[in-house]
């Protein structure tokens, strides 16, 4: 839409003016219809240049305001610019408004944050778990201290953070709250999908991760050897709670179910599948994805083992899981009693079996990353490690099939003598001199 745009700078006389400095004003006119803003800057009349809408002279202040008032022109002949590019609706007032900022709808980080957290809890069990919200409830909080005690502000606008804040606040997780890299990671996370809701609603229009980086490594994922898991398979317990806590156990240790899984495991999960074996057939708790997996006979026999349990039986569940704490702490006493120095934790059981039970027994990632339920590939990669003893069967594999194939290298070959070769000596390139 064409408009007629024109804009001009004039002194305006105030009420019972008598003499000295008028204030500066800025006239922005759209189609014949005209508004007006302060520049917040005045000027001597006898100074003023009213067809150059500049004041005159050369002294120092006199271009330090023409500078200040080239800048406002600019500003918005910039905004008239764009406007039109975008096709807008352009009025004197529209541009008025975008030149004072009135048009941005101001927003608060703690605001969209905790706006976000409510979404989320009208969401809990429509695609939303008890701990994501528990997670950024934690972040909101974390935040909150930031502002408070680091930066002295209650809130500030979504506008005002950069890549300063960004790096102030992890460093903040980690000296002042002791957070890990990989904790601090987690948090940092959550603020960028806040900016990034901002950006999209175009609360905000620069990026202040552009230039972050998070250099946080993950940590290591501890799994049982072959013969840990057999001393723990093998081991006789005496107190019932800790039997259970072992069986369920080894049981995810040849499932690679995680504790949420197990623990809603019923008979509407088992049946049979491929071969006429019988599978469990289940969703991941945490990604709802399917996860189906073939009941290995070390599965089947511990599921036999609690086929008529009560405890089990009248919940309408196949094993006993306690909380998970309970858990946790039991596996802690099992681990004293099985002779095994690592931190024996439940989740350590899905590990187990990405490693020691499929990968390490070449069961082909594509298919442990299927029965692990993940979405992405690179998940599985970062939970299953490689074992030593997997590297040394394949390079011992590769050693027999070249050992093989060197009988038909050396038929292939031609015989060939090049005589006796003169000895060498490089004593010369030893001591550093240049051999010819």
């Amino acid at each position: 839409m064409s408009t007629n745009y024109s804009l001009l700078f004039y002194l305006k006389k105030p009420k019972n003016y008598v003499s000295g400095p008028k204030p500066i004003y800025m006239r922005i006119t759209v189609d014949g219809i005209l508004k007006e803003v302060s520049t917040g800057r005045e000027c001597d009349p006898t100074k003023w240049i009213s067809k150059a809408n500049r004041a005159k002279g050369t002294k120092e202040d006199v271009k330090t305001l023409n500078a200040y008032l080239d800048t406002m022109e600019h500003k918005v002949a910039d905004i008239h610019l764009q406007m039109s590019k975008r096709g807008e609706d352009i009025t004197a007032e529209s541009i008025k408004m975008k030149y004072l900022g009135r048009d941005i709808q101001r927003k608060t980080l703690l605001t969209v944050f905790l706006e976000h957290n409510e979404q989320i809890k009208a969401l809990l069990g429509k695609g939303f778990k008890p701990n994501t919200l528990k997670g950024y409830t934690t972040s909101l909080a974390h935040i909150e201290l930031y502002l408070t005690e680091h930066l002295n502000l209650k809130d500030i606008d979504v506008r005002k953070m950069d890549h300063s804040f960004v790096a102030g606040y992890e460093f903040f997780l980690r000296s002042a709250l002791g957070c890990s890299e990989v904790s601090a990671a987690k948090y940092i996370k959550h603020l960028r999908k806040i900016v990034k809701l901002c950006m999209a609603h175009k609360w905000i229009t620069e990026d202040p991760f552009a230039l972050y980086k998070n250099s946080a490594k993950a940590k290591e994922k501890e799994f049982l050897t072959e013969h840990e898991l057999e001393r723990i398979e093998r081991k006789l317990f005496t107190v019932p709670r800790l039997a259970h806590v072992r069986d369920i156990f080894v049981f995810c240790c040849y499932t690679g179910l995680s504790y949420a899984d197990v623990k809603k495991l019923s008979n509407d999960d088992i049946g049979k599948g491929f071969g006429g074996k019988l599978w469990i057939f289940t969703n991941r708790e945490k990604t709802e994805t399917a996860s189906n997996i073939p009941l290995l006979p070390k599965a089947l026999e511990i599921l036999s083992r609690y086929s008529d349990y009560p405890p089990s039986v009248s919940k309408g569940k196949l094993l006993p899981v306690l909380s998970n704490q309970k858990m946790n702490s039991y596996l802690k006493e099992i681990a004293d009693l099985s002779g095994i120095t690592k931190k024996l934790t439940f989740h350590m059981a899905r590990h187990t079996f990405a490693t020691t039970v499929t990968l390490s027994n070449d069961v082909p990632i594509e298919t442990v990353s299927k029965m692990l339920g993940h979405t992405d590939i690179k998940t599985t990669q970062h939970y299953a490690k490689l074992l030593d003893t997997r590297i040394g069967r394949d390079m011992g594999r590769l050693e027999e099939t070249l050992d093989n194939k060197k009988p038909i290298y050396d038929a292939l070959m031609p015989k060939v003598s090049f005589g006796k070769m003169p000895a060498v000596s490089l004593q010369p390139c030893l001591n550093g001199n240049k051999a010819g």
